[in-house]
């Protein structure tokens, strides 16, 4: 999921296709508690409704060499403009507030040697405290418990298996082990290794708390230069924090969209972001996301608020879960990059906008050769209530 985390169903060295199949989903009610994770519905959502053509050529392989050069796609109720990524201040009005997400990514890719000679990837999925941590094992099929791997960092031991990942205890402190010996986590898509450039460009400006394997990419876009332009225009800015784990690369394997369950990440919206909407909701300017992370936080510590509040300041682990039919109480706009077809975060853009709305979005960014997912263009989305 990625990213801003991006989440992959469908990849391949040569092509990323779905075929598309694009019924019209019926319109639901949603919302409850974060225990609901999934909206109501009166028939399935499948999978395959979310599905599109992408030209392998259009996955952005590079950052480009200015952040904010990127193209953005202004998605209108009855219109497209394709833009770019500089005129978000005049997109905007004076007192609007853009949410960023100020995670920062750790070095969370380390390659290793098991006791029998056999290569081993370590990809960190969440720090536990210490020195011990949850994370993905590939190349561990032989792997059990007690067992040690050799990396540049130390050794590092296998505990036990927890569901598809490993709690693992390293040499050092969580933190401190992937800062010394790991790579940037680049997404499956960029079929290159990472380059030292990378630890700075796949991370956003307003990195500051670490723990984090996968990039908000949305905010990728915004260099000194647009935050200058921004605040100069009179939209002001806040922070949540949500760190995106591995599980964002996870596919959906299930046809019946309700019956995904989603994985769960750490979220942390603190009183100061709380304080920053409800101010911004009572002077009538809207609350612009940017990402998709913004979006799952900020919905779910709506759903901790009672009838009279808004959204309440929230810390916790959120599995939420966002597709068609799902009330949104928060955010009014949403600037993010593009999705891949199937995915998780494009059924949370179709919720937002509309399924028939963005999947015309899209086919028109792939005719009009827009750069595609993490280091690619962005668009930006307005919700539409009746459409959805």
């Amino acid at each position: 999921m990625p990213g801003e985390g991006i989440e992959p169903t469908l990849c391949r060295q040569n092509r990323i296709l779905s075929p598309a199949r694009l019924p019209v989903p019926p319109s639901r009610q949603g919302g409850g508690s974060i225990c609901d994770l999934l909206p109501l519905c009166f028939a399935p959502v499948r999978r395959q409704d979310f599905s599109y053509e992408l030209p392998a050529e259009l996955i952005a392989q590079q950052p480009l060499a200015q952040r904010s050069a990127s193209r953005l796609l202004a998605v209108g109720e009855a219109d497209l403009r394709d833009l770019q990524v500089t005129d978000l201040p005049q997109l905007l009005r004076d007192g609007d507030l853009l949410v960023f997400n100020d995670t920062r990514v750790l070095p969370a890719r380390v390659t290793g040697t098991k006791q029998t000679g056999g290569h081993v990837e370590l990809l960190l999925e969440r720090a536990l405290g210490g020195r011990r941590a949850r994370v993905q094992l590939r190349g561990a099929k032989s792997l059990r418990p007690g067992a040690r791997i050799d990396t540049a960092g130390g050794q590092v031991r296998a505990e036990v298996r927890d569901g598809e990942h490993w709690i693992v205890e390293l040499p050092t402190e969580t933190h401190a082990y992937f800062e010394s010996c790991g790579e940037t986590p680049l997404p499956p898509y960029i079929d290159r290794a990472a380059a030292p450039a990378d630890r700075e460009r796949y991370q956003s400006i307003f990195a500051r708390e670490p723990g984090a394997a996968a990039a908000p990419t949305a905010s990728l876009h915004f260099d000194a230069a647009l935050v200058r332009a921004l605040a100069e225009r009179g939209i002001e800015t806040t922070f949540v924090t949500l760190h995106i784990g591995a599980g964002t690369f996870a596919p959906m394997r299930v046809d019946d969209v309700a019956t995904h369950v989603m994985h769960a990440e750490y979220t942390d919206v603190g009183a100061s972001a709380v304080a920053a909407i409800r101010a911004a909701r009572a002077r009538g300017n809207r609350v612009v996301a940017v990402g998709t992370t913004v979006v799952r936080s900020l919905e779910s510590a709506a759903r901790q608020a009672g009838p009279a509040d808004l959204l309440v300041p929230w810390l916790g682990d959120t599995r939420l879960f966002i597709y068609p039919g799902f009330r949104f109480q928060v955010v009014d706009a949403l600037l993010t990059n593009f999705h891949l077809p199937e995915s998780t975060l494009l059924m949370m853009v179709s919720a937002f906008s509309g399924r028939e709305r963005v999947l015309a979005a899209y086919r028109h960014a792939v005719a009009e050769r827009y750069r595609f997912f993490s280091y690619g263009d962005a668009m930006l989305l307005t919700r539409y209530e009746s459409d959805r």
